[in-house]
């Protein structure tokens, strides 16, 4: 499971949990579920523009 992934878990955990009145627990799961997130868009661009940067130097087959 990817980064992805473990933002969607801490988001439906967060969801539950302010369903159930637990607030803390909601609101910083749901913190973690932004930074996972975050860190994957930036993670995804990084790659993204390494990819779109080293295709020139493959040969042909």
């Amino acid at each position: 499971m990817g980064l992805l992934g473990w933002a969607v878990i801490f988001l439906i955990i967060s969801i539950v949990a302010a369903i159930f009145g637990f607030g803390g627990i909601a609101s910083a799961s749901a913190g973690i579920a932004k930074v996972l997130f975050f860190i994957f868009v930036v993670v995804f661009i990084i790659l993204l523009i390494m990819g779109l940067l080293g295709r020139g130097t493959v040969p042909p087959v």
